[in-house]
């Protein structure tokens, strides 16, 4: 089985890809050198079922139908939003291939709220105007007609799976100053509008 791991960024998802199903699994990203992610593959063992590769998410170097699966784990958000941009990915998957991707995402739209809210603008900026619900991800990838959602939701308690994250970083590094405001800002919100949106799909 071959798996696409798109934003795959250090590998992490692409070692678990490996380790727990046997796939082969190509781990695409534009911002981590292929030789680093390499060097994570093979201290984790799986360097005859993980190939790195540097590419941008729109300009993908693959070929038609060439994967069973991609997945994307806390990337989409960066460059799957575009209306168009659906149709080129099911391009690279195979009949019956399967679509799967988590993304941090928020109970309802920015658009629904008129801004950004404070306290989230404060420390992202603009970039949770891409953080979408679960439902509007479902009609993006539904209108084309090209999949079929078998799935879309937001993490019940994401916002507490993200915070013990934080605070897992904050006491793995000893750096708790550069993981506080993140802790912060998901104390305060407590799950209100701040998740994770998770999608899956196959290829008609």
């Amino acid at each position: 089985m071959q798996v696409l791991d798109l934003g795959s960024g250090k590998g992490a998802t692409s070692v678990f890809l490996a380790r727990e199903y046997g796939v082969q699994v190509v781990a695409a990203d534009l911002w981590i050198e292929p030789d680093e992610a390499a060097a994570v593959f093979a201290r984790a063992g799986v360097a005859s079922q993980v190939t790195a590769v540097r590419a941008e998410a729109h300009a993908l170097p693959f070929g038609k139908d060439s994967f069973d699966a991609i997945v994307s784990i806390d990337a989409f958000e960066y460059f799957g939003t575009a209306d168009s941009y659906l149709p080129y990915l099911a391009g690279f998957l195979r009949p019956g291939g399967q679509l799967g991707m988590a993304t941090p995402g928020m109970t309802q739209e920015v658009r629904e709220l008129g801004a950004i809210p404070q306290h989230i603008r404060k420390l992202y900026g603009w970039e949770p105007i891409a953080w979408h619900t679960a439902e509007w991800w479902r009609f993006l990838w539904e209108i084309t007609e090209l999949v079929t959602v078998t799935s879309a939701r937001l993490q019940q308690d994401g916002w507490r799976d993200w915070l013990t994250w934080e605070r897992a970083l904050a006491e793995h590094t000893g750096d708790l100053t550069a993981h506080r405001p993140v802790i912060d800002l998901l104390t305060a919100d407590g799950g209100d509008l701040l998740t994770f949106a998770m999608m899956a799909a196959k290829k008609n």
